[in-house]
Order: C-alpha cells, then structure tokens, then sequence
C-alpha cells in the first residue's frame, strides 16, 4: 500500500533524483505541466547573461563565426540526435513546429509526386494536435491540386484508411490529449507497406520517452524542445529527416541559412548537400542558445531510467486518483497499457477547466485541455513521487470540498 512516507524513501533512492538539482523550481509548488512548457534549468541564467553579454556585447557581430552562432543549429541538432536515435547531420534545431511540419510535408509530397504520382490524400487522425491539421490545410490550399486530408476516428482506423491514394501520413507519437503513444517501428511499416510516407511529430515524445527514428526506419520527424527538452517558452523546435531523403528535394521555405553557400550572396538557389537545407532564415541565437542548457541535462540521464520512472509515476499517479477520489465524476482517458502511454495522465471532469484553476491556485500546475480534460504532466527529471503524492491529496480536497466551484475559477483565461 502507497503511503506518503514509502513516497518518500523511494525518492531518496531514485537514482534520477540528483537531476532536480538542476532545475529552478519554485517553493511551494507542484509543477505537473512539463508537457506544455518545460522548468528553467539553473544553467539557463548564466548562459543567457553570457550571450548577452560576451557573445553579443562584445562579440558583437564576430560572434557568429567566434562564438560559433552559425553552427549552433546543427550542434544543437546532433546533440539533440542522440535523444531520438538518430545520427550526426539528420537533425537540425530551428524555427517553430508548424514550420518544420510544413517544410516536412511539402519535401514528402515531392517526394511522391515523382514516385508515385496520383495520391492525393494527407493522412491524419481527428485528434491530432489542432496545428498540424491546420499546416495540411494550409498546404493543400496553397497547392491547388486536388489534395485532401482524410482523418481517421473512432469509425476509421488507420489500416482502413490506409488506402492505395494515401501519400503522406501524419501523425502525434504521443497523442496531446490522452497521452497514447503509438508502436512507430510497427506504425511506420504500416504506412510504408502501403507505398505513402510518415511524419511523427514528436512534440509529447522527445526527452519524455524512448525514441529510434532510425530503427523505426522513418521518413521525417518534427517537434518542439520547450515541454520535457526545457529549452525556454517558445524555443526553437527540430527537424529530422532521414538520410534518404535529405538530398531529394529541397524545402519550399528556401532562405539564405539552407543555401549551400550563403555569403556567395549568390542569385539562384543551391541547397545545402545535407540536413541544414532545411533551414530557412536568420536563426534566435539568445533563445536557440537556452535549448543547450535543457539538451545537456537531458543527456546526463538514461532514458531507458526515464521512461521506468515515468511509468512508476504515471501509474501512481493513476491508482492515487481512483483510489482517493473516487467518488467524484473523474474518468480516465490515458492508456493503462505501458507499451501505448506516454508521460501525461489525463482525466475528464465536466468542471475541468474550474477545477484546474483552483489546483494551480494550490500550487499544483497542470493545464485543462477541450473537452473537460485535466491533463498532469510527468517529468522524470525533476517529478518524484511525493509529489505526485501531494498533488494527488490537494485534488482530492478541492474535490471533497468543492473548492473549485467559484465564479473566479470558471472565468476563461487567453491560454488554458
């Protein structure tokens, strides 16, 4: 039987515990929302002061070949590689995800447009992040040639919609919502056997679980390093493209930093040979250079020992909610099943959005996702079991006690 006490004796001896050391974490709370926004690592703040004022008070403009600005995408990139299972020069670390997405997708369809010319359809799945299902639309208007974005649902899975029209696949490794995690080794053989291509979006996955985009044999991954990567609000996300692909064609959004030799200043474009075509233009040193600072802390920890303690914790997470508060009107969306749940537990409450408010309030920070979802990061890296513990016993009491049922909790913020 849990108690807070065992809680306790097991985080003495978790052996990813020292890693919280090395974050900034405020007194007094909970922070369960590292699937929305990432901590500060403590490196962050010398770093920061460092570029502004070494690298760009007095580097100045120098700075980009002295203090390395203008490799840092594809450092980053590599180091960031190793997290994900792929090699040196298939990742770079740039611009946003919806961005990338739209540079993956327009180089996929390309692709096919030569080798298997006739598809016309963008796979997705109805629950996939609004964004991504936003760039297809947006592509598809852009091209005016007939695409369409077919999505499965509860009615159509995806081996019915994987049809011989199909093109391109997209999809969340780890859904937003529920926290389901696709097999993509399984899931990418799937969408190959069917001739169409697939871009994971790795967004809930990076730095949270295991990833192998090269034994899975993917095709293009994108994703952001602001949740479990801690890079900062807002950091620059990643791209991935296999080697396979990398040379093929470029990507439409071809800005001066893909150029194979941009200060040619030369009049036609020539992408780079490799992964930095995928670039586009000036990148973010200040912000692009926070991301090191979370990437170094991620790499210090074994994420075969980060994905045991993530499950250790979800799944207390889950049997300390059903057991403690059970006799409120919370259901349980997130998978059960190891092998399909990713790092986030997430329960529907028909006064969600309320009862979030009045946990942030208590100092327990998750975030309320449409419709009715309470959603509770886990981040091994500096989550322990006390913690899941406490926030567990501070829900139940707002639940008991209806604390959550006032008009200042129900008033809707800009972001949720």
């Amino acid at each position: 039987m849990h108690t807070r006490e065992r809680c306790i004796e097991a985080d003495l001896v978790d052996p990813l515990a020292p890693l919280r050391q090395e974050f900034e974490l405020p007194e007094g709370v909970i922070y369960l929302d590292g699937n929305s926004l990432g901590v500060l690592p403590r490196a962050a703040r010398a770093r920061s002061l460092d570029v502004l004022e070494k690298e760009w008070g007095v580097g100045l403009v120098r700075s980009w070949n002295t203090a390395g600005w203008f490799a840092l995408p594809s450092r980053l990139g590599d180091k960031l590689g190793r997290l994900l299972g792929a090699g040196d020069g298939e990742v770079v670390v740039t611009d946003t995800t919806s961005l990338n997405l739209f540079k993956a997708l327009a180089a996929a369809l390309r692709i096919q447009q030569v080798e298997r010319p006739g598809r016309r359809i963008i796979l997705s799945e109805r629950d996939n992040f609004p964004t991504d299902l936003y760039m297809v639309q947006g592509m598809i208007d852009l091209l005016q040639q007939g695409y369409e974005l077919r999505l499965t649902d509860d009615s159509l899975s995806l081996q019915e919609a994987l049809s011989d029209d199909v093109a391109v696949v997209l999809l969340s490794h780890v859904n937003y919502r529920t926290g389901t995690m696709y097999d993509m080794a399984a899931t990418t053989a799937q969408a190959h056997a069917a001739g169409a291509l697939l871009i994971w979006d790795l967004a809930h996955s990076a730095g949270a679980v295991p990833v192998d985009l090269q034994g899975a044999d993917a095709d293009f991954a994108v994703g952001c390093t602001y949740k479990y990567l801690n890079g900062g609000p807002g950091s620059p996300a990643f791209i991935w493209v296999s080697p396979r692909h990398q040379a093929r064609f470029w990507q439409p959004l071809s800005g001066w930093w893909g150029h194979n030799r941009p200060f040619d200043m030369a009049v036609d474009y020539t992408p780079d040979r490799g992964i930095r075509r995928f670039l586009c233009g000036t990148q973010p040193m200040l912000s692009m250079s926070l991301v090191e600072c979370g990437l170094d802390v991620a790499l210090k920890a074994d994420m075969a020992a980060v994905r045991a303690k993530s499950l250790v914790l979800t799944d207390l997470f889950i049997e300390l909610v059903e057991a403690r508060c059970a006799s409120h009107p919370l259901t349980l969306i997130t998978p059960r099943d190891h092998a399909v749940r990713g790092s986030h537990v997430s329960f529907l409450h028909p006064d969600g959005y309320a009862v979030m408010q009045a946990l942030i309030d208590r100092g327990v920070i998750g975030d309320y996702r449409e419709p009715e979802v309470l959603r509770f990061g886990i981040t091994p890296l500096y989550v322990g079991q006390t913690d899941v513990w406490d926030a567990v016993e501070i829900l139940r009491d707002i639940l008991d006690t209806r604390a959550w049922d006032r008009p200042e909790y129900a008033r809707r913020s800009a972001v949720t």
